[in-house]
């Protein structure tokens, strides 16, 4: 039996050893990296895997939507929350088939069989997240700015936000003024609450 090479890139520690431990229970499954950074996982394409699994908030350099486009001859397979549609999904929508939408509250045999299945080169779309997401509508947003906009919910100040991201803080703060210019906001607040309304973070 071929066994499946498996990369997983999701920021958080408990989420991201709870999924590694249910997929190495799998004979035909092997979870060669588990990773917190896009730039690491990115980096982790020299493993070879046959499957990288990835949240969509995914901190780091590189944002989730390039990530998905540069790991081309690998499978993709996001987790995505359906009750947190956003913007940055419906792009990830449109690359769909060619990478996997499973939701996050598949059960584990649903997740076992998504990877088996993006492996093979089989479609793998929640059909929840698909019409969730075309519903956001489009979103003058880049992926990036919605990171850093959902940074700014949690009351996070530029360094802050810029620590999180490895980014500097005078690109955070250039963020922050195309954000307003593209929402048409006069302050970070009104823009989270334009966002959020219109289901953009």
């Amino acid at each position: 039996m071929a066994v499946i090479r498996v990369v997983l890139g999701h920021r958080g520690t408990l989420v991201r050893g709870a999924l590694a431990a249910m997929l190495s229970r799998e004979s035909d499954l092997d979870v060669m990296a588990e990773l917190d950074c896009s730039d690491d996982v990115l980096n982790a394409v020299r493993l070879r895997p046959h499957v990288v699994v990835l949240e969509p908030q995914l901190p780091g350099k590189v944002g989730i939507e390039d990530l998905c486009r540069k790991l081309v001859g690998r499978g993709v397979l996001v987790l995505i929350d359906h009750e947190a549609i956003a913007a940055t999904s419906l792009a990830l929508v449109k690359q769909a088939p060619r990478i996997g939408l499973l939701a996050t509250d598949a059960t584990p045999d649903q997740m076992v069989q998504a990877v088996r299945d993006v492996a093979k080169g089989l479609p793998v779309v929640d059909v929840r997240l698909a019409v969730a997401a075309l519903k956001a509508g489009d979103n003058p947003l880049t992926d990036r700015e919605c990171e850093v906009l959902r940074q700014v919910t949690t009351g996070a100040t530029a360094q802050e936000i810029a620590r999180t991201l490895s980014l500097s803080a005078g690109t955070v703060r250039n963020y922050l003024s195309r954000i307003l210019a593209k929402t048409g906001a006069r302050s970070r607040i009104e823009a989270i609450r334009k966002a959020q309304d219109a289901g953009w973070i």
